[in-house]
Formats: structure tokens, C-alpha cells, sequence
């Protein structure tokens, strides 16, 4: 029976736990799970199909695959590799005065040449008169063999050379090494024919004197060199190169490596032939 409204109004609170919503209860909407259980249908699909597909190699417009030595590296034709891909050719097996030789005569061909030259180039032995002869004469096309030597003989004056660290007979100071040593990082042609070819390499390159006393510790520098090269005589041979400061990446925050350090790493670190 209702109460008059004249009498005290009492109210029941509940627990929290016991408290009715002021809105119903509903189940939550089923348009979220459907979602759900198509993106994981999907993904299965794009696995299975992934899984399938794995280990087939897309031909070449030439009816080679991108990895085979038919390869000539333009990059350009539908399903080829970009041109700065490693090709999986091999190596070349032979070598003059310890530097490759007997290249392809292809752009790939000409770009390991180039890679090649780079290193012996920047290496330290091209600051001594006789092993700068070796190494011209190993890489070198011999209508261009004098043009190199005049581009290079300013690096063997004693003003060059004391620059470095290096008496007039290019030694080190005792108790220091000498370190020359660049490392392709990559490498382009810029125009190609079966007779000529320009080559970029970009590199990373270590110099300076390394030991306990050296007041020119080893450091690392970035450059890119020009390469052209004439196919003479079989093979790829340096024509002409000029260098050029970069790119340069933003250096890493990583802490200075010991005298004692660099020294054992050059020592015991030895280089690399390259080919594309």
C-alpha cells in the first residue's frame, strides 16, 4: 500500500557490487570479433602463399634468373635486381702482385674491377715510389701508365709524405705503423659501353699512424672515387680516377678504440678482393 506523501521517505543503499545500472546490460557487439577473424584469415593466406613462393626465382627479359651469371646489372628490366644488389657471380680466381685481375667483360665485371682498383689505390703501398710502379702496372691500361704516374707522383714528394707522418723514404717513425686502408662500401656505373665505363666506388677509408706516441692516430673518412676503365688486353684496366670528399654518414656515438687496439686490428685484420 503507498504511503501518504506527508510520511519520511527512506532509502535502501545497496553494495557497489549490488547497485543497479540506470542503463540494461547489453552483449557486446559481434562486428569487432568478425574483424578479428578475418584480419587472421588473411595473414594466414599471405604466410601460406609466402611459404609457396619461397626459393622461386623470377627470369630476366634475357631467360635468366637475377642471381645467375647472365646478369648484366642494368637494373632496368622487368624482374632484374636493382643495380647495387650483389649478384652471387664468383670472384675472379686470378691476381697480379696480390690484386685481381681477369675480369667479366660485363658492367658487373667492371664494377668489381673498380671496386678492386679503389683498394689498391687507397691502400698504404701506393706511397712508396717502387710498389706504386707495381701496382700501376698491374691495373693500369698501359696507354694510360703515364698519365697515372704524373696524377700520382705529388703523393711521393718529402712535403706529402711529412704531411702523413712518413720520412722522404715514406717509413713511419719507429714504434708506429703506417695505416692506408679503404674499404668499398658500394659501387655504380655512371656510362657503360664494351670498350669504356665509368665507375663510381663509394668507400670508408682509414689513415694515420698507429702506436702508444703517434700524433696522427689512426681516423676514418669517407670518399667516393671516379673511375674510368677501358677493356684492353682481356681485361678491365684503369684509364683515369679522381676522388671526392662524402657522403659522409652522421657518426655513431661509440667510444675511441686504444692505441694498442688499432694497432693489433691492423696487424691482424687482413683485406678483402671484391666483385660484384
Amino acid at each position: 500500500m503507498p504511503l501518504p506523501d506527508d510520511q519520511p521517505h527512506t532509502r535502501t543503499r545497496l553494495p557497489v557490487g549490488e547497485q543497479s545500472s540506470p542503463h540494461p546490460a547489453t552483449r557486446q557487439a559481434r562486428p569487432l570479433r568478425t574483424l578479428l577473424a578475418v584480419l587472421v584469415v588473411v595473414t594466414l593466406l599471405v604466410l601460406a602463399i609466402s611459404v609457396a613462393n619461397r626459393g622461386k626465382s623470377v627470369p630476366s627479359a634475357d631467360g635468366t634468373s637475377p642471381g645467375s651469371s647472365g646478369q648484366s646489372g642494368s637494373g632496368g628490366r622487368p624482374g632484374a635486381p636493382p643495380p647495387t644488389a650483389p649478384s652471387g657471380d664468383q670472384p675472379v680466381t686470378a691476381s697480379s702482385n696480390g690484386i685481381g685481375v681477369g675480369y667479366p667483360h660485363t658492367e658487373l665485371g667492371a664494377q668489381s674491377a673498380a671496386a678492386n682498383y679503389a683498394v689498391a689505390l687507397g691502400s698504404a703501398d701506393m706511397f712508396r715510389a717502387d710498389s706504386q710502379r707495381t701496382i700501376l702496372a698491374a691495373i693500369a691500361d698501359p696507354a694510360a701508365l703515364d698519365l697515372l704516374q704524373s696524377h700520382l707522383s705529388p703523393s711521393l714528394t718529402p712535403a706529402a709524405l711529412a704531411a702523413l707522418g712518413l720520412d722522404a723514404q715514406a717509413k713511419a717513425p719507429a714504434g708506429l705503423t703506417f695505416v692506408s686502408r679503404s674499404t668499398p662500401v658500394g659501387t655504380k656505373t655512371d656510362g657503360y659501353t664494351a670498350d669504356t665505363v665509368h665507375a663510381s666506388v663509394w668507400c670508408v677509408a682509414l689513415s694515420g699512424l698507429a702506436g702508444s706516441s703517434s700524433s696522427k692516430p689512426v681516423s676514418d673518412y669517407w670518399y667516393t672515387v671516379s673511375l674510368t676503365l677501358h677493356w684492353t688486353g682481356n681485361d678491365w684496366k684503369l684509364a683515369d680516377f679522381s676522388n671526392q670528399l662524402g657522403p659522409a654518414p652522421v657518426p655513431a656515438d661509440q667510444q675511441a678504440a686504444t692505441a694498442g687496439d688499432i694497432t693489433g686490428a691492423v696487424q691482424q685484420f687482413g683485406g678483402f678482393r671484391y666483385a660484384r
